[in-house]
């Protein structure tokens, strides 16, 4: 394996379809695509600068490096990439790529971030930005700290274990997600979604968990979760009190208690409810006129 160390590299695709190589404590500053089509390369304590750093890469190990803001769109169309102590400070990154395995990283601008991608490994990662993870499959997630919203719209195939997401509308137009041990707030979680399994997990939502086919809940918290369940078919098990709950479809709910309880009897079946404090129950929201 021929090695590039400490070296300052400029100019469009520097590296240009190199094979086999062991870069450390290298600089990759003007010039786009300085990686494009390698395969089989190491990258250790290095720092790029400019843009589409590894497109179309096969085969690429890196640990402690660092992207920089004009490094956008930084790993596009790559197969088999594992990344670890890294920062990545630039947006649009991992685009269309497959078996991706992130550890111990932060992406401080995660804007459009995992779009499109198969086979994705998240170990202790944190990452801030809007739209993170649309549209992805075969997600394995542990220790995420994620803040944006719109996340994981389109995802199938998703695990997310002891995790914190502080997002609006995650979750939307999903398919086979469980979520474990985990801490979600947010407007709006799970629309349009299909075989959404959370176990465990502490819930803060205005009109979340609605229009949800097969939702079932395992031991969950629900903190001033309001309007919940509309249109869902739903088994819940909710070890507090809900707030609201607004025409559930089908299923069973069990909670502690209910602040209000509206069902209007034309639009849906119904769920069964089993709770023995409800405070307030009602046949019409109240933005409903006569």
């Amino acid at each position: 394996m021929k090695e590039i160390r400490q070296e300052i590299l400029t100019g469009e695709r520097a590296l240009y379809g190199k094979s086999g190589l062991l870069i450390s404590e290298t600089v990759f500053e003007d010039g786009e695509s300085p990686l494009k089509e390698c395969s089989d390369i190491t990258l250790e304590n290095s720092l790029f600068r400019w843009k589409y750093p590894l497109w179309y890469c096969r085969n690429v190990n890196v640990k402690g490096c660092s992207w920089y803001t004009n490094a956008r769109a930084g790993v596009w169309y790559t197969e088999n990439i594992n990344i670890e102590d890294s920062m990545i400070e630039a947006p649009k990154n991992f685009r269309r790529c497959t078996n991706i395995t992130i550890k111990n990283s932060d992406f401080s601008d995660a804007a459009e971030t995992l779009w499109h991608c198969k086979g994705v490994k998240l170990d202790r990662v944190g990452a801030k930005g809007d739209y993170f993870a649309m549209n992805s499959e075969d997600l394995d997630i542990n220790e995420l700290h994620l803040f944006g919203n719109y996340s994981f719209d389109g995802c199938k195939n998703v695990t997310v274990r002891n995790s914190r997401l502080l997002t609006k509308d995650s979750f939307w137009n999903s398919e086979n997600v469980t979520v474990y041990d985990s801490f979600i707030s947010g407007e709006y979680l799970g629309w349009n979604s299909k075989k959404l399994t959370l176990v465990n997990c502490t819930i803060e939502s205005l009109q979340g968990l609605c229009y949800i086919d097969e939702l079932t809940m395992i031991n969950c918290r629900l903190i001033d979760t309001t309007l919940a369940f509309e249109f869902s078919s739903v088994s819940a098990d909710i070890s507090t009190g809900i707030t609201s709950i607004l025409n559930p479809k089908s299923g069973t709910i069990t909670a502690q208690s209910i602040g209000e309880l509206i069902i209007e009897k034309d639009r849906v079946g119904g769920a069964v409810i089993k709770c023995t404090d409800i405070k307030k129950q009602s046949d019409r929201p109240e933005w409903i006129k006569e």
